[in-house]
C-alpha cells in the first residue's frame, strides 16, 4: 500500500494526526526534499528506508515504490503542503493505477493557508472579497494562456501566487496591466510556519519588489495580493448576526 501524505507547510506540528501516524508506520518513505522540512522525518521509525525525491526522476520513484510493493512493504510518498496543489502527484497516481498499485491520499495544510495564519488575515472578508485564486506565474514551466496572471488578475480577487517570487517584477507589471492600483497591498511570506525561519514582508504593489530584494528572498515564498490584507470588516458576516436566521438559530429581532 502507498500513502500519499501532505506534510504541511513546514512546521512539523502542522502535519495531520493521520499523516504523522502513517509516516511513523511506513517501511519506505520518499519525501520531497526540496521543500519538506526534514525534521518531519523524525516521526519515521529508525529502520525505515528514506529516499529524497529531489534527486530522483519519476521512473526512479516508481521503481522504489514497485520494489516496496513486491516486498510487502508500506510506502509513504511525502509531499509538502497539500499534495493536490503543485505537488506533481497526478502523474504518480496515474502511473500507480496503470501498474495496479493501491494507494490513498491524506491531505495536508497548504502554505497559502499557513501564510494567512502568519499574517493573521482572512482571505474572504465580507463586503471586500469572497473569492481566492490560487495560481502561479508562467516561467520555465508555462501556464495555459487562458490562465495567464494578466487575465486572472482582471477579476480583482484575493490572489495567492505560488512558486513565483523570483518573478516578482514581472508579476507587478502583470497586475498593474490588469488594473490593480499601485497602492494595492501585497504580502510575501517566506517559509510560512517554519520555526525560526519564517519571514513576512508587507508592502504595496509599488514597493514590494524592492522590499523583497532587500530581504534576499528568491524562493520558498508565497505572494498574497488583495484588499483583504488591509481590510477591516465594515460589513459583518450574516453567520453571527442577530438579524439572521438559519437552521441552528432563529433571528432575535
Amino acid at each position: 500500500m502507498v500513502h500519499i501524505v501532505g506534510a504541511g507547510p513546514g512546521d512539523p506540528d502542522l502535519i495531520t494526526v493521520k499523516g504523522k501516524r502513517l509516516l511513523s508506520e511506513a517501511d519506505v518513505v520518499i519525501y520531497a526534499g526540496s521543500l519538506v522540512n526534514e525534521e518531519i522525518l523524525n516521526f519515521c521509525k529508525p529502520e525505515a528506508e528514506i529516499y529524497n525525491s529531489a534527486q530522483m526522476m519519476l521512473e526512479e520513484i516508481l521503481h522504489v515504490i514497485t520494489l516496496a510493493e513486491k516486498a510487502g512493504k508500506t510506502t509513504v510518498r511525502l509531499h509538502t503542503g497539500d499534495p493536490s496543489i503543485y505537488g506533481a502527484t497526478q502523474e504518480q497516481m496515474d502511473a500507480m493505477t496503470e501498474r495496479g498499485i493501491e494507494f490513498d491520499v491524506t491531505p495536508g495544510v497548504s502554505s497559502f493557508l499557513a501564510a494567512a495564519a502568519a499574517l493573521k488575515r482572512e482571505y474572504t472578508v465580507p463586503g471586500i472579497t469572497q473569492t481566492v485564486m490560487i495560481t502561479r506565474r508562467g516561467g520555465r514551466t508555462p501556464v495555459p494562456d487562458s490562465e495567464s496572471l494578466k487575465k486572472l488578475a482582471q477579476h480583482q480577487t484575493t490572489l495567492c501566487i505560488f512558486l513565483s517570487v523570483s518573478l516578482l517584477p514581472e508579476i507587478k507589471q502583470d497586475l498593474m496591466s490588469a488594473g490593480f492600483k499601485s497602492s494595492t497591498p501585497v504580502a510575501v511570506v517566506y517559509k510560512a510556519s517554519w520555526p525560526g525561519e519564517e519571514k513576512i514582508i508587507q508592502g504595496r504593489l509599488d514597493t514590494i519588489v524592492q522590499q523583497v530584494s532587500e530581504a534576499n528572498i528568491d524562493r520558498t515564498a508565497m505572494i498574497i495580493v488583495g484588499q483583504c490584507l488591509n481590510a477591516k470588516t465594515q460589513q459583518k458576516s450574516n453567520l453571527y448576526s442577530p438579524k439572521f436566521s438559519h437552521m441552528f438559530r432563529q433571528a432575535r429581532f
